[in-house]
């Protein structure tokens, strides 16, 4: 008889016996949704190929999330507008899970409240979604932890200052623990659905360069920890895949860009362009890609 299948994972409940640091996550949660009003980048960009383009994210992208936080500290006022929190600040360190972290320094001692994992999710990238792999351990994750993707592109598409939209949010142990539900229960695959969990017992705010990741043990595609896969994203994709850069879609960027680095002849790109945006949407598409191509010479000019 076949087993019935093993349900989805819920969020974990915030403990309500300390209303202080419920607020406060409130609050930081409301700040990072409007990072895009009070995000200033020192970052200009100019004279960009188009084919330099898909590498941004390794070259701007910890400066994006550096910025970031930078931001969030100027803008103490939206998750501490009481003054609860004085003596905290938020830190960013490459080496620890998570990334960001809201301490306070006294006496040399450390005191996390509450810790951000920061990705940075280049919008215009050719994979059409975030590709970062997320593969922590459910453990070291606190309740008070969140996961947050902030998408961003050049104001002028090739050119300009970095522009940020409002972040994906999601409690980061819930994360962790969906993906290795669907690696496990969800993933059609014939190969070993096995997760190896870290060697040693590991709890939150970890020290640098723990070992605190699960691993599959058969991830041939490297497929394991792609969030951005599992589903839990999709409709957030979908809706920042929506919004118009220069007056185009973000999704027909993407398209365009791909199209231009596998094809050099303006016609060609136009015509494979029209075709697969027929293919992609219900509505005509040739005006669309016409405009895209349009830029073709453009950017040979840059």
């Amino acid at each position: 008889m076949t087993a019935p299948p093993a349900p989805p994972p819920e969020r974990t409940p915030i403990p309500s016996d300390d209303p202080k640091r419920v607020k406060l996550l409130t609050n930081v949660k409301d700040a990072l949704r409007s990072i895009s009003a009070y995000f200033d980048s020192g970052t200009h960009i100019e004279g960009l190929e188009a084919g330099d383009l898909f590498n941004l994210n390794s070259v701007l992208g910890s400066s994006i999330e550096v910025q970031v936080v930078d931001t969030l500290n100027r803008i103490r006022k939206v998750w501490d507008p009481d003054d609860e929190w004085p003596e905290h600040g938020f830190e960013r360190s490459s080496q620890t899970f998570p990334d960001v972290r809201l301490v306070a320094r006294t006496g040399g001692n450390v005191s996390v409240v509450l810790g951000i994992e920061l990705k940075g999710w280049y919008l215009l990238a050719k994979e059409g979604e975030p590709s970062f792999r997320y593969k922590v351990a459910p453990a070291v994750c606190s309740e008070f932890d969140v996961l947050a993707v902030v998408p961003w592109h050049l104001k002028n598409v090739l050119s300009g200052v970095p522009v940020v939209y409002e972040p994906y949010i999601e409690q980061a142990r819930y994360v962790a623990e969906y993906r290795n539900y669907w690696w496990q229960h969800v993933r059609v695959s014939s190969a070993s659905r096995d997760i190896r969990p870290p060697s040693h017992e590991v709890t939150p705010y970890p020290p640098p360069k723990s070992k605190v990741n699960d691993e599959a043990v058969s991830d041939s595609g490297r497929n394991f920890g792609r969030v951005a896969r599992i589903g839990v994203m999709d409709e957030y994709v979908d809706a920042l895949l929506s919004k118009r850069v220069s007056g185009v879609e973000a999704r027909h960027w993407v398209l365009f860009f791909k199209t231009y680095a596998e094809a050099a002849d303006p016609q060609i790109i136009t015509d494979k362009l029209v075709s697969e945006l027929h293919r992609s949407s219900a509505i005509a598409s040739e005006e669309i890609a016409q405009r895209l191509s349009e830029l073709v010479h453009e950017i040979r000019n840059v």
